[in-house]
This record gives C-alpha cells, structure tokens and sequence, in this order.
C-alpha cells in the first residue's frame, strides 16, 4: 500500500501515542504561505499530566500560538505529542515550557507563545506563559480567551 502522506509518518497511520514526551515524534508540513505574517492557533482544552510528587493526574488548558515561516506543525503529531505527557511526571511549568521549546525545534516558527492555564493544585491555579519574544510587526494577535479561574 502507497505511504499516505509521503514523508509522514504519523498522518493518514494508525499510530498510538508515545509513552514519554521524549520519545514522540512532532512532526512538520511545508507551509503554503510561507513569508506571509499569520497567526496559527492550537487550543487543547484537555491536556494531562501527573504530578511529579504525588502521580495524582494535573489538568490544563493550553493555547499555542505561532507564526510560522518554512515550516508548520503538523496536528496529528501535536496531539500524538500531547497525549504523551498523560503519565509523565513533571511540574506545570516545565510540562508548558517543554511543550513550547519542542515547537520551536521542530518547526522554527517566527514566534511562538503559549499559556498554560492548569487548574488548581493544593487550591491554586498556576498560569504559566512562554514566548519566544516579540511579535512580528502586523500580527493580528488575538487575547488567548480564558478568564481568571473562577472554576474553569
């Protein structure tokens, strides 16, 4: 049978999810519009991991936006890579920042930002944002569109 997806391995493939963050693959597309200033934005609303003290599972909403250049992230993969870090054990900061820095290795974009917006621990959110630095001159860049906590 014909690769689905040439050069994907993941895409158009029954494919589970890695065990660990470490060993899933994120992988990229050619962007079609390359040079023009956009925003791409991926929401996932139900991220997981574990705390990395206690195994008691830690629940998120991410928002990711970037810009990209030559290359964008192609979203089986994200979600496959996602999905890894269900049983991994680590703090909320280093979960968003991780996330974050393996973007920006596998796709190069021109910027990047994302909030982690986890729901309490012990009764206290922790809000963890990250960006590569400023955004391109002429982004239209939207509010990330989560409230305070009040009980996401």
């Amino acid at each position: 049978m014909p690769d689905p997806v040439p050069g994907l391995n993941q895409l158009g493939h029954a494919v589970q999810a890695a065990a660990r963050p470490e060993d899933a693959q994120l992988e990229i597309v050619p962007n079609p519009r390359q040079g023009v200033v956009y925003l791409v934005r991926f929401t996932c609303p139900e991220f997981t991991s574990v705390c990395p003290v206690t195994g008691q599972p830690d629940f998120a909403r991410l928002v990711i936006d970037y810009v990209p250049d030559a290359s964008l992230v192609e979203s089986k993969s994200l979600k496959l890579f996602l999905t890894s870090f269900r049983h991994h054990g680590a703090f909320h900061e280093d979960c968003t920042v991780t996330i974050a820095q393996r973007i920006v290795t596998a796709a190069r974009p021109v910027w990047l930002r994302i909030g982690g917006y986890w729901y309490p621990r012990g009764g206290i959110p922790i809000d963890v944002f990250y960006q590569t630095g400023l955004p391109p001159e002429g982004l239209w860049l939207p509010d990330q569109g989560v409230e305070p906590y009040r009980g996401r």
